[in-house]
């Protein structure tokens, strides 16, 4: 997974450098897309989720880094990046999926199924990884 590199090759205090010109960092891009995906595939289906909702709190859509993550929070959000992937599919294949709240996001994509969420999510997490790259090189 592309995300783990992150953890892999950057210090906590490379993770937690927010660049000249951008709002935030890698680690809150990172804690970003799990809050997303949270948030658009588990509470748009109302079907309880398996993030803590610190995680999601702190990273929501909104939200921006306020202070430096630390090396306990650094090390959960790579165990969910993860963990819950299994849950995500389990609940899919048990048909927990069953209604979907229809929204339109903030880039203006129309949600009207789980199967749309799914593919705007890769879509969102695709968008992130690409602001991150732009950060690099880290001073």
């Amino acid at each position: 997974m592309a995300y783990l590199k992150f953890f892999e090759n950057y210090s906590l205090e490379q993770l937690n450098h927010i660049p000249e010109g951008f709002s935030n960092n890698l680690i809150w891009n990172i804690g970003h897309i799990i809050a997303t995906q949270h948030k658009l595939i588990h509470i748009g289906s109302d079907v309880k989720g398996h993030i803590p909702e610190e995680i999601f709190n702190n990273y929501e859509s909104g939200t921006k880094p306020t202070v430096p993550v630390s090396q306990q929070e650094a090390d959960l959000l790579k165990r969910l990046l993860l963990e819950q992937i299994e849950p995500t599919i389990r609940d899919f294949n048990s048909k927990k999926f069953v209604t979907y709240q229809e929204r339109t996001t903030g880039t203006g994509f129309h949600l009207t199924s789980i199967c749309d969420t799914f593919e705007w999510n890769n879509f969102h997490e695709g968008l992130h990884l690409g602001y991150m790259i732009r950060f690099l090189p880290i001073a």
